[in-house]
């Protein structure tokens, strides 16, 4: 299992309420809703690639390369 580090995360009042919204409407914790958004938005950049449906893994530059 993957070791989660915390980090304090100022936020603007109304985004968290959305955040809490949509976390309920899919019956997550605000929490794990952020990193899945995080996640995903992260995916579609390019900037990580998926390895399992839930965990990602950064690529190197050197991964990209050899692919």
């Amino acid at each position: 299992m993957a070791v989660k580090k915390s980090y304090p995360l100022r936020v603007n009042p109304d985004v968290l309420a959305a955040m809490q919204r949509w976390a309920d409407d899919e019956l997550r914790s605000v929490n794990a809703q952020i990193e899945y958004v995080l996640r995903n938005a992260l995916v579609e950049s390019g900037r990580v690639k998926i390895t399992q449906k839930v965990i990602t893994e950064i690529s190197s530059a050197e991964d990209e390369e050899q692919n």
